[in-house]
This record gives C-alpha cells, structure tokens and sequence, in this order.
C-alpha cells in the first residue's frame, strides 16, 4: 500500500506532465478510492488507520523520500496519499482537480490569493464548514481566533491555517559586496537603489555578467509588492478619500513601475525577470551573480550556506527597515496566515469521515507533529542544544527528507522548540521579522468579500499584472497604463470597488 521514494518522483513526474483535465485522477492510485470508506469513525473510536488522501504544494527539485512519511503516519494512526505538486503549476492543478470533482480530501491552497479566489465555490456548499467541531479537539480548539476570523468566510470557518510570522520580507544582500564598496545597509529605497547601481559598476560578479537584483514572476511575494511599500502604495488596499482603492490605481505603484522601468533599462535587474521562476531567482544568489535578493528574510540561512559552497568568501546580511518617501519605518504583512487547508465534499463524503480527518490534522498542531514537519527527526536531521533545534550539517539530507514538509507544516512558531541560530545573520532575520510587526501595514480587504472579485477577480488581476510588467518593459507608456486600468473598472472592477467599499462601510469603516 505505501509508495517507495522512486515511486514518488515517478508520480511527480507525471504530474508535471501529464494533460492539466486529468492530472489528480492520474496522480492518485488506487488505493485513494477505498480512502473514504476506511475513514469513517475517529481515531478513538476506529483503531484502523486513517486513510487520507492530500495535495501539498512542493517548492524542492525533488519529491521527498517517504521517511517523515512514514512517521507522520505512524503518530497520527494514518494512511497517507500525498500528491506532490510542483509550486509552478500547483494552481493550475488545482483548479483542473477542482473543475472534474477529483480533488483530495485534504488540500494545501497554495496562497491567500489562491483562498480568496475560492470563496465563491465555499459559500456555495462545495467545502466543509468545520468551525462548530473546533471544540472538539486538543489543538483546534487552541487556534489563534484572531487568525481564524481573518479566514472566514460569509462569517464561518471552512478551514485549518497555514501559521505565517505577518511582517517576512526585507533586503537579503551580499554584505561582502557592500563591504568592499563601502556601502552602508540601506535604510531608504535611494541607498537600494545607490547599492545596486554600486554593484552593477564594480562588476563583482566579473565579465560583464553582475546582476544587482534578482527577482522572478511574482508581483506579490518578489521584489515588487516590499519595494512599492517604500514609494507609499498600500498593501493591496489602501483608504484614499475616505474610501478603498486598489494599490495600482495609487501614485505609489506609478511611482515604483517608473523605478522597476529604471532599473531594467540600467541592467541593475534580470531582464527576464517577468517569467523567471523562484528556483532560477534563488541560482542567481547562489551562483554568485546577483548581490540583493528581496523577500523572505528567513531564505537567508539556504543562501548563506549555498552560496559559501561556490564562493567561501560570501557573507550575506539582512535589513528591514526602510523608510517610505514620508521617512516613515514600513513594511507589508499578513493576517496571521500564509495558506489555508480546505475539505473538499467530493471527497469527504460523510460527517464521521470529516471528523476522523479532523482528528489527525488536529496532531498537525501538536508540539510533537509541529516540530516533525519543521525540522524533521531528532538524531538524524537536527539535535538539541540548551533545549533548542541545532540542524544537521548535512544539508542535503534535510533539504531532501525535511524541507518539503516545511509547506505542509501547519505552526511556525506555535507549539515549535526554538532554534539554536549557528548562522547569526538567520537569528537576526527570524528578530526583523518579529520586531516588524510594530510597523508592518495589513490589507484591509482581507476580513471582506466581493462576489465580483470571486467570479472574476483572477482574469482581471491578470489584466493588471499584464500591464505592470508591459510598462516595466518599456512596451507602454504611462497612458496606456492608465488605459489599462479604466479598461480593469469597466470590465468588473469597479463593481469590486463599490462591493468591498459597501461592506467597509458598514463594518464602520474597518
């Protein structure tokens, strides 16, 4: 019944390959159509394992052995069918799954933008409501209410929280670099700007080839959602004239399109930048060509220890408090929340098999689980040291067994044994993120709903980042931009406007 570590990557592969209508049917065995009747009944009642089928988003080259599997197994009384889905194409996946009714029981959404885009489909009966059975568990009954309110939707909770630090991203730069140049770390989005400029002109990286900044397709969690927060754009959504307006219709997003043009017409960016994935985003770092990289401070750790490998000299270092054009600390965080795990009523046919599931993603949250999922086994992949987790030295074996079940880790800090910090500038990182959250600016739609930004928020936005990335590469000009934008209102985006506007006013301005 259980699948070898070669079995998996096969699986991968085929996911990656196979026709976007038929990959979870063809990704699922056959043992994924006995799972909802052997589910029924929880653990404490049916001491047979719980077979649980799920959909986890993969960020490694390489599908995991089954080792963590297998144990997670084992602790949680489970029989687990887990499909890899590589992070490039998880929500085209899904949404294929979702369309032929061949979704999982349990599935990882793979970003808040994904779980907005769903809303419609929960109100609509196609997901479990799970909130009313919270109580009944040890760890769900823990949940952070704060957090939970952030994930309702119409007023109820359909779902399990991925926990997320709210205030992540900053400047991770070659600080060996800057030292060689005599560059302080910068605190405004002109010393960014000088420093790249810096390493474009020294040519570090020798023979032409320096990229100052590296960056990828990914207007929210790249570079440019951090850097536009400098130029006073809101996070998402901003109060402009009592009322909500959406970030690219503000100065500060015109203002940062100008800078990402500027910067991409000085070389001081990979020019491909708008379909470059995160994997050749993150080689640049490592292979020595790039010198800043924006976003998740705690990536710095991986960089570090990559980097050194080709380059024994490299020293990186991270800020985050830069100041907004007003000389104002700023930075853009999120609701408590990262993703968000759904139950499908495809697959979860029965209360009793929603509730036997319910039981073993409860142990997700458990200190036991929760550290498992983060650090992996205790004597292989990590020790301790004064009570803290001191990792492996031997980072591939982590990167292969443990970092994968990083994205199906449901505590980040919650119930987590603390780290011991052999790399200093991680510990500093891990510190910026938490002292962030004084300063950090949240979205003020988040709590709201918009049936139209449900029915066609997707296609719309995709209007927007279209034009984005046309005015960076110099194919638009600022009117047709502002063109763009009229064509965004009148195509349903101006009825997303009046929607979000009508709630936040009656939710007294808030």
């Amino acid at each position: 019944m259980r699948k070898s570590s070669k079995d998996l990557k096969w699986v991968s592969a085929i996911c990656t390959l196979a026709l976007v209508g038929s990959v979870v049917a063809g990704c699922s065995s056959s043992k994924g159509t006995e799972t909802n009747g052997a589910a029924a009944g929880s653990n404490d009642d049916n001491k047979q394992p719980v077979k649980i089928t799920m959909m986890a988003d993969l960020q490694t080259t390489e599908v995991p052995s089954d080792k963590l599997e297998k144990i997670l197994e084992e602790k949680t009384n489970s029989q687990l069918e887990i499909q890899w889905v590589p992070d490039g194409s998880y929500d085209e996946k899904f949404q294929a799954a979702f369309a032929t009714g061949s979704l999982p029981q349990v599935v990882y959404l793979k970003n808040q933008a994904s779980f907005v885009l769903m809303r419609d489909a929960i109100k609509n009966g196609q997901f479990w409501e799970i909130g009313a059975y919270l109580k009944d568990y040890p760890n769900l009954k823990n949940l952070d209410p704060k957090v939970l309110k952030n994930t309702e939707v119409g007023g109820k909770i359909y779902s399990l929280y991925q926990e997320r630090q709210p205030a992540r991203s900053g400047l991770i730069y070659r600080k060996d670099w800057a030292d060689k140049l005599g560059i302080p770390a910068p605190q405004t989005v002109d010393d960014l700007y000088n420093m790249l400029k810096k390493f474009k002109e020294a040519d570090l990286a020798g023979g032409g080839k320096t990229i100052p900044l590296a960056d990828r397709n990914d207007l929210v969690y790249g570079s440019f959602k951090t850097v536009s927060m400098y130029f006073g754009t809101p996070n998402g959504w901003g109060v402009q004239d009592g009322k909500l307006t959406p970030d690219f219709m503000s100065k500060g997003y015109l203002d940062t399109l100008k800078f990402y043009k500027k910067l991409r017409e000085e070389g001081l960016i990979n020019q491909d930048f708008p379909v470059t994935s995160k994997t050749d985003q993150q080689n640049l770092m490592y292979t020595g060509r790039a010198g800043v990289y924006i976003g998740t401070m705690g990536d710095v750790k991986t960089m570090q220890e990559k980097t050194e490998k080709n380059f024994p000299e490299a020293k990186f270092d991270v800020v985050n408090e830069i100041k907004d054009n007003t000389g104002k600390t700023i930075t853009w965080g999120l609701p408590g929340y990262g993703t968000v795990v759904l139950f499908p009523k495809s697959s979860v046919k029965t209360e009793k098999d929603l509730k036997s599931i319910l039981n073993v993603m409860d142990k997700f949250y458990s200190p036991e689980i929760a550290d498992l999922l983060k650090f992996g086994v205790e004597g292989e992949h990590y020790t301790k040291k004064d009570g803290k987790v001191l990792p492996s030295t031997d980072s591939k074996l982590v990167e292969k067994e443990v970092r994968p079940y990083l994205n199906m880790a449901l505590y980040e800090t919650t119930n987590i044994t603390p780290s011991f910090y052999t790399l200093p500038v991680a510990e500093k990182a891990n510190n910026l993120s938490n002292a962030a959250v004084k300063f950090m600016i949240t979205d003020p739609t988040v709590a709201l709903d918009s049936k139209t930004y449900n029915e066609k928020g997707a296609r719309l936005q995709d209007q927007v980042k279209d034009a984005t990335y046309q005015f960076v590469m110099g194919k638009i000009d600022e009117a047709a931009y502002q063109t763009a934008i009229k064509k965004w209102q009148n195509d349903g985006g101006q009825k997303i406007i009046d929607e979000f506007n009508e709630q936040y006013k009656s939710n007294g301005g808030k």
